[in-house]
């Protein structure tokens, strides 16, 4: 984000995941799906994105490439 100049937008970013992450940094598996954490991270950029440049679709692409690339999704 802060390459794209939105750093900005990270700690209201932030807070709203509060919760994602246990006090080690693990994905807080028992408390969220990580497809449903990836959607909404995904619905959250597309916010940034449309406040941004005025188009939700910078953020189009983010699910498919995160779900394929961590969570081994060929879809």
């Amino acid at each position: 984000m802060g390459r794209l100049g939105w750093g900005r937008h990270f700690g209201g970013l932030a807070a709203q995941l509060d919760g994602a992450f246990g006090a080690g940094g693990t994905f807080a598996h028992d408390r969220w799906r990580f497809v449903d954490f990836v959607d909404d991270v995904e619905d959250l950029l597309e916010e940034v994105a449309r406040q941004e440049r005025g188009d939700k679709e910078a953020a189009d692409g983010f699910e498919e490439y995160v779900l394929r690339h961590y969570a081994g999704h060929s879809g």
